[in-house]
């Protein structure tokens, strides 16, 4: 059978856009037309009721929303049901409320017009600003002020659908996403949308496969169209062909057989053919994951993002935010232990401030940024230090390269430990310290750097961009974004090395360590902790336990001798096939 790329090719039935939620489902499209509410510009003649209109829409609004919080706080968990108590915060606020209601005495206008003309102001500012986060809230804003005006209008909301239905729209709220899971919504693609927009979120929660951004998706689709959503690779098939159907019906096939073979791995180890015990620890982005991470038979946390709090919340958290959210994960994971990534911020991640740099992969991101605004970075601390009192909280500094930052986060640290002790505020015996290795710099002074931390963490995203010199975002070149270029492997070969001369541990968090195909090269190399995405643990579980570990130290001597991606390539396959060992890279 051929290749998604040949599949693909040759399509002309195809709808592209961005990969938000994972999964392949087949099924007919509903398109769902969001009512364009109208609003009345006219005067008004009784001021007072018309401000009490506004106030009991605005109470229904709030009604409507907490069903909702309730709803998501029962299916998600606290954290995520939080993007619906931001909005609720948002309706509580009593300045909006006051501006709107001075607007409506003052220019005697219909309340439905002015609260469309007081909220799209704060809109419009998300909208023209240069961050994609602040975009995608603006359309969170968008539901708050049509809940508000159909409620003045005394008008019903539509959310009730086809059971079992992929759902096709311009845009969705993350109230639209939620809501139509309860009619079994089997995928969701939008015209509008990232990665970060609340309703891309949810759909991962939900495990509901999205597809976002396709522009223009939903004028190429039309209702009760079959569809084929592949959410691994951001592509819709508009009443596929024989040929397509085929292809995916025995991707959906596969891979549901390779699920109820890797259940059976749960609570089995991670273990070689010749008993080489490999740890392997979950990458999480916010805690609504959590429950896939313990279900997938995790050891730990090796990697949480803190940044994607920021993403969600579109602001800073404060240090009660912070030690709210890190006190849950360190109860929920207990006895296993959390590694929480300090706010890594700039490049190609989530950027606080709006400033601009010719560079910014080059610039003020991760640990520089964090040591600039040293206040922001003390109330991570704090928080960190505070909900650490059952000592399973690991810190990880990100983007080092000079053994200075270490150690001016470390005299950070004995600073917030002695402001804390002074406010009677109790914190846990010990806090490790680890960093991550993706910088040049910090790879060949591994060793020395090793000497100031506990743990070391091969952040291979960054490490084999900057190695090779490559933005992997840009088409040009991201050809030159090779995983397995020797070059790559000898850098981590020495890092492992130099940890374990300094007698810490060494991990890798980046997309290497979740690649099978890699596997066997870095248990070679030495490596012996992991941490990938929580779905990727049960896969990666049965490569290692069908592994000879002495056999995979023998491939990775060759692999280091090899002077080319491609004989690296040609030897992986020749051990996968020569010892028969499940190959389960580009299942989908």
């Amino acid at each position: 059978m051929k290749g998604l790329k040949d599949i693909v090719k040759r399509a002309t039935n195809t709808v592209a856009g961005i990969a938000a939620a994972p999964g392949i489902v087949i099924g007919k499209a509903h398109l769902f037309h969001k009512e364009i509410l109208s609003v009345n510009e006219q005067d008004i003649v009784d001021v007072e009721e018309a401000v009490e209109n506004f106030r009991e829409a605005l109470g229904k609004a709030k009604k409507e929303l907490t069903k909702i919080f309730d709803l998501a706080h029962e299916k998600m968990g606290s954290e995520r049901a939080e993007i619906f108590s931001a909005q609720l915060m948002i309706l509580d606020d009593p300045v909006l409320q006051e501006s709107i209601e001075g607007r409506i005495r003052k220019e005697k206008k219909h309340p439905d017009f002015i609260v469309q003309s007081e909220i799209t102001k704060y809109q419009d500012l998300m909208i023209v600003a240069n961050e994609d986060y602040l975009k995608e809230r603006a359309l969170d804003i968008e539901d708050i002020k049509n809940r508000v005006i159909r409620n003045l209008q005394k008008k019903r909301l539509q959310s009730k659908i086809t059971q079992g239905v992929i759902v096709v729209s311009e845009s969705l709220t993350p109230a639209d996403t939620l809501l139509f899971s309860k009619w079994d919504a089997k995928a969701y693609v939008t015209d509008r949308g990232g990665l970060t927009s609340h309703a891309a979120i949810l759909a991962r929660s939900l495990d509901i496969p999205a597809i976002v951004g396709t522009h223009d998706g939903s004028h190429h689709i039309n209702q009760d169209d079959l569809l084929i959503v592949d959410g691994f690779h951001g592509y819709v098939f508009v009443n596929p062909t024989e040929e397509q159907l085929a292809f995916y019906n025995d991707k959906i096939h596969h891979m549901q057989l390779i699920n109820e073979e890797l259940k059976e791995l749960k609570d089995k180890p991670a273990q070689t053919v010749d008993k080489k015990i490999i740890s392997i620890q979950a990458n999480v982005d916010v805690s609504g994951e959590i429950e896939v991470v313990v279900t997938n038979g995790a050891e730990g946390i090796g990697l949480y993002r803190t940044e994607q709090i920021i993403e969600e919340n579109g602001e800073l958290p404060t240090e009660e935010e912070q030690y709210t959210i890190y006190s849950r994960l360190a109860q929920r994971i207990y006895p296993r232990m959390v590694t929480i990534r300090a706010f890594d911020t700039g490049g190609d991640k989530v950027k606080i401030w709006d400033f601009k740099e010719s560079n910014p992969f080059l610039g003020l991101r991760g640990i520089r940024f964090l040591l600039e605004n040293r206040a922001m970075f003390k109330a991570q601390l704090r928080a960190l230090l505070r909900a650490n009192i059952h000592d399973n909280l690991q810190l990880m500094l990100p983007m080092i390269s000079s053994v200075e930052e270490i150690r001016q986060t470390k005299f950070l640290i004995r600073e917030c430990l002695e402001e804390l002790k002074q406010e009677k505020k109790p914190t846990g015996k010990k806090m490790r310290l680890g960093i991550m290795i993706e910088v040049p710099s910090a790879a060949v002074m591994a060793y020395e750097y090793a000497k100031e931390v506990d743990f070391l963490s091969i952040g291979t995203n960054d490490l084999i961009q900057y190695l090779m010199a490559v933005d992997r975002g840009n088409d040009h070149v991201s050809y030159l974004y090779q995983e397995f270029h020797p070059a790559v492997l000898r850098t981590i070969a020495g890092i492992i090395k130099d940890g374990k001369r300094a007698n810490v541990v060494v991990s890798m968090c980046g997309e290497m360590a979740a690649d099978n195909l890699a596997l066997p090269v870095l248990l070679g190399l030495g490596l012996e902790s992991i941490s990938v995405a929580a779905s990727a643990i049960p896969s990666i579980k049965r490569t290692i336990r069908a592994l000879s570990y002495e056999k995979a130290k023998v491939l990775a001597d060759e692999c280091l001798t090899a002077s080319h991606e491609v004989e690296v390539i040609a030897l992986i396959n020749k051990f996968f096939k020569t010892n028969e060992v499940p190959r389960t890279r580009n299942i989908i």
